[in-house]
C-alpha cells in the first residue's frame, strides 16, 4: 500500500497557480464511436442523438454527437496531469459549462487552462481555492467546451524541494 506522502505528483501546488496562467496541455484525444457509445450506455442515455445513426441522419447534424457529458469529463480529465495530479484535496464543482461546437467521433480535442482566481481557503490553512477555465478545441481549433471548474488544491509541503531548499525554493 502507498502512503499518502509517496504519491505520484505532477500537478501544480496552490502557489503555482496564479490568476493569469495559461497551461496548454501536452495530450490530445481522438474520440471514437466506442467512447460514445460506452459512455453514453454506461450513464443510461438513451438519446437517439448518439446512439442511433440513422436517427441522426435526419438530424441538422446529420450523424451521432458524442455525448456532452463525455467531453466534460474528457476536458477536465486530459487537464489533470499538468494541474492537480497528487495535489488536488477535492474538486468542489462545476459551473458556466458550455458546448458551443459539437463533438463528433473522429475529433481529436486539446485542451487549455486558465486560471481565472485563486485565493488561501478561510477553513483550512495548507489548501487553497483555484478557479480553472478549461477550455477545449477540436483539430480545426473549433471551441468545442467551455467549464470552469472549482479546486480545492493543497499548498506545497514544508520540507526541501527539489533543489533542497525549505519548500522547494531558493533562500
Amino acid at each position: 500500500m502507498t502512503r499518502n506522502d509517496e504519491r505520484a505528483v505532477s500537478g501544480r501546488w496552490f502557489e503555482e497557480l496564479e490568476a493569469g496562467t495559461v497551461v496548454q496541455h501536452a495530450t490530445r484525444r481522438t474520440v471514437t464511436e466506442t467512447d460514445n457509445v460506452l459512455f453514453t450506455t454506461m450513464t443510461m442515455n438513451p438519446a437517439p442523438l448518439h446512439l442511433d445513426a440513422d436517427y441522426a441522419a435526419g438530424t441538422e447534424f446529420g450523424r451521432p454527437l458524442v455525448n456532452s457529458m463525455f467531453t466534460v469529463a474528457l476536458v477536465v480529465g486530459l487537464s489533470v496531469p499538468e494541474l492537480t495530479l497528487g495535489t488536488i484535496v477535492a474538486q468542489l464543482g462545476l459551473d458556466e459549462v458550455s458546448f458551443p461546437k459539437p463533438v463528433f467521433p473522429g475529433d481529436t480535442v486539446r485542451v487549455e487552462t486558465e486560471v481565472v482566481e485563486a485565493r488561501a481557503s478561510r477553513s483550512r490553512p495548507d489548501a487553497g481555492l483555484v478557479v480553472f477555465e478549461h477550455r477545449a478545441y477540436n483539430q480545426r481549433d473549433e471551441l468545442v467546451c467551455r467549464a470552469r471548474r472549482t479546486g480545492l488544491m493543497h499548498r506545497r509541503p514544508a520540507g526541501p524541494g527539489k533543489d533542497g531548499s525549505e519548500n522547494g525554493s531558493a533562500p
